[in-house]
């Protein structure tokens, strides 16, 4: 009975379909094709479209994400999910809101990497990108660029722009090692989506610990070091956009990793926690190898996973 409800749900949200043995075919809601090649399998709890390659392993987000509120709270019903309290806002657009964010301008003496700066004083910013494994298509994506001389002498600079184009944020990492401080950024408010201009919300996100973790991780996002609170921009944004989560933080973070699963989970976020090798991190990898990683990435499913997993690595 309860899959007749559920089908009548997303016939409702999907439009008519038709059955072909354990699937239920309907038109894709993302690329709108002409014909029915959203394919959805209620048993095992997945969808795929063989068109755009919309997929998810749970049935749930699909309903989140093209329903309306009322077929959100039914389809809970059916799946047993009994606070709904934390959805409210999400559904009522009421979840996005805050401060007017900062817009900054670029430090002084900033040269762009991305033109052809032939100049000796860009010879040790490009090396130290180039040992890093960065290379000049990261550069370009990126915006990279460095200081010379002045407050940011000897460093790296790498903008961060808001989803309208305006900088709001930038990480100063120096290539010269003389200098005992590795970072100096700008005296501005972290709760930012770094990079946001630039991040697709309606494919995997993967979260990292800092900026040359994100430059190597395809549609990423760095923490910048910070925990990931449930009022910060970059929370609401993935709960808002019910984007599925990989998560890349270092092997020694497994207690923020943890807490940040949890987190998530709570609303009900399809998250995947990435294996990165001790001793290793993010943005000593090449792209390469990050993805293959990524594709050894875990599932968790709710906080049952996570407790059990903690338990088998012990």
């Amino acid at each position: 009975m309860s899959e007749i409800k559920k089908i009548n749900i997303l016939a409702n949200i999907l439009g008519d379909y038709h059955r072909s043995g354990n699937e239920y075919l309907f038109k894709c809601p993302k690329c709108s094709h002409s014909k029915r090649k959203l394919s959805v399998n209620l048993t095992k709890n997945c969808y795929k479209c063989w068109i755009c390659e919309l997929s998810g392993k749970n049935l749930t987000r699909l309903v989140r994400r093209y329903g309306e509120y009322n077929h959100y709270k039914q389809w809970a019903e059916f799946e047993g999910i009994v606070d709904l309290s934390t959805y409210d806002d999400i559904f009522k657009e009421q979840f996005i809101e805050g401060e007017t964010e900062e817009i900054l301008d670029m430090p002084d003496n900033f040269i762009s990497l991305c033109n052809k700066d032939a100049s000796i004083s860009s010879l040790s910013a490009k090396r130290y990108l180039k040992e890093r494994g960065i290379t000049k298509a990261d550069i370009l994506k990126w915006k990279i660029g460095y200081c010379p001389v002045g407050e940011f002498a000897s460093r790296i600079i790498v903008p961060s722009y808001n989803s309208e184009g305006d900088l709001n944020y930038y990480v100063a990492r120096t290539y010269d090692n003389r200098r005992t401080k590795k970072y100096m950024n700008p005296n501005a408010r972290k709760d930012i989506v770094f990079n946001e201009l630039y991040v697709d919300w309606s494919t995997d996100v993967v979260i990292v610990e800092g900026v040359f973790d994100a430059i190597k991780a395809e549609n990423a996002v760095p923490l910048l070091g910070s925990t990931l609170r449930e009022n910060s921009k970059l929370f609401k944004q993935i709960v808002k956009n019910d984007s599925a989560i990989y998560l890349a933080l270092d092997p020694d973070a497994e207690r923020k990793t943890e807490k940040l699963i949890n987190s998530l989970l709570k609303y009900d976020i399809e998250i995947y926690k990435i294996p990165i090798p001790l001793g290793k991190d993010v943005g000593d990898m090449s792209h390469e190898e990050f993805l293959e990683c990524k594709n050894q990435a875990k599932l968790f499913r709710d906080t049952d996973d996570v407790l059990l997993r903690k338990i088998m690595s012990i």
